[in-house]
């Protein structure tokens, strides 16, 4: 396995395969170009249906979880804020106007992560030879 280790030797042999590769689809090309086309097609087709099925079966993502956790969250607060505000009136002479409030929101900063510091006992040594 030493040999694997040169990169110019592994570079010769991919070189190679890739060649070889090329070489073999002009050959089939020229030979017989409906049946390449047809052979390609039918590969394609194939492998398109077997992505839309994997994507189609398998488990959705933690990201659309999360967005649609986020969807229900915003409907939520939309409630929310649709009942504080009583009638409409109040609402929108409280809270101003829909543009006015999406323009107000991109302004402000992004809240500060909630993190929390634990205060150890500081000035204690650590006592490594009874680890």
């Amino acid at each position: 396995m030493a040999f694997l280790k040169n990169r110019t030797f592994v570079n010769v042999v991919v070189g190679g395969l890739i060649i070889l590769a090329l070489l073999g689809l002009v050959g089939t090309f020229t030979a017989n170009p409906a049946g390449f086309i047809q052979r390609i097609a039918v590969i394609a087709l194939i492998v398109l249906a077997v992505y839309l099925l994997v994507r189609k079966f398998s488990k959705s993502s933690p990201q659309k979880k999360e967005q649609r956790a986020f969807l229900k969250a915003a409907k939520k607060s939309k409630k929310r804020l649709q009942h504080k505000g009583g009638d409409g009136t109040v609402k929108t002479s409280s809270l101003g106007t829909l543009a006015s409030l999406k323009k107000s929101n991109k302004t402000k900063k992004k809240s500060p992560a909630h993190l929390t510091v634990i205060d150890g006992k500081k000035g204690k040594k650590k006592n490594r030879a009874s680890l």
